[in-house]
């Protein structure tokens, strides 16, 4: 059985990635540090085929005779459905924590709480419909710059949990998601990880035309280094990352992505 650099075999790898990543119906074998840091060396792989059933949402209803924004409310839509909602959970979550003000294991406590305060909303509100414009605008360029942007998108918030969940980082509590990945993956395997993806985007820009070469490459880049600014905040203040702040970083490195990819 071939073998990921964590010593997990590769399918244990994927079937960690999909099953803790995505609401597809897979089985995670192995629960271990072994298999997390293989299975968020893959992390996205799983954003790939989320990305892909988001722009397929999304030209369907395009070919069906729909306008760009409806186009961009489904393929929004499908990502949030094909996680259960844990992203956009977490993002209002920490948003939730951060906006608290309060020290970190009183906004590690609210982050906990099954509701959603003022600064969760807010941010949930700005940040849909950051996406959902993004994408319409890069749904009237043409539908391949809109498949472009829900790719390249879905991918770029996975590869983002693959860098916070480097060597390094520590968890800011024991239990959960968070702990079980956080500090699995080598910072080398994380930059190869980062390098592929920019290097397939670019390619997969190349696709729809000479100048999106740059623009998804920028769009990785740019996502990545917005979700890091994010989780040094957040291990600064919660003193660690949780499965909060993942699915914060994933819906932050998405929607910088979408930005990029929807301008000029």
């Amino acid at each position: 059985m071939p073998k990921t650099a964590s010593g997990a075999s590769l399918p244990d790898s994927l079937r960690f990635a999909f099953g803790t990543l995505t609401a597809l119906p897979v089985t995670v074998t192995r629960w271990d540090r072994d298999a997390a840091r293989g299975g968020m060396l893959c992390a996205p792989l799983a954003g790939l085929a989320v990305g892909a059933g988001a722009a397929l949402a999304g030209v369907v209803l395009l070919a069906m005779g729909s306008g760009a924004l409806l186009a961009a409310v489904a393929t929004a839509a499908v990502p949030a459905a094909l996680t259960r909602g844990l992203h956009l959970d977490g993002l209002a979550d920490t948003a939730d924590g951060l906006g608290s003000g309060k020290p970190a294991e009183d906004a590690l406590r609210i982050m906990k709480q099954s509701d959603i305060g003022p600064f969760g909303v807010i941010t949930l509100v700005f940040v849909l419909l950051a996406q959902v414009a993004a994408l319409a605008q890069a749904y009237e360029v043409s539908w391949g710059r809109g498949v472009l942007a829900a790719v390249v998108a879905a991918v770029a918030a996975r590869l983002a949990l693959t860098l916070a969940a480097r060597t390094g980082v520590p968890a800011a509590r024991p239990g959960g998601l968070g702990a079980a990945v956080a500090g699995t993956v080598p910072v080398w395997g994380a930059l190869a990880v980062a390098v592929a993806v920019t290097g397939a985007a670019a390619g997969a820009g190349a696709l729809v035309g000479t100048y999106d070469i740059v623009r998804a490459a920028t769009a990785v880049v740019l996502s990545a280094l917005a979700a890091d600014l994010l989780l040094r905040h957040c291990t600064r203040r919660f003193g660690g990352v949780t499965g909060d702040v993942f699915g914060a970083l994933a819906e932050t490195a998405a929607t910088v992505a979408l930005v990029v990819l929807s301008l000029g």
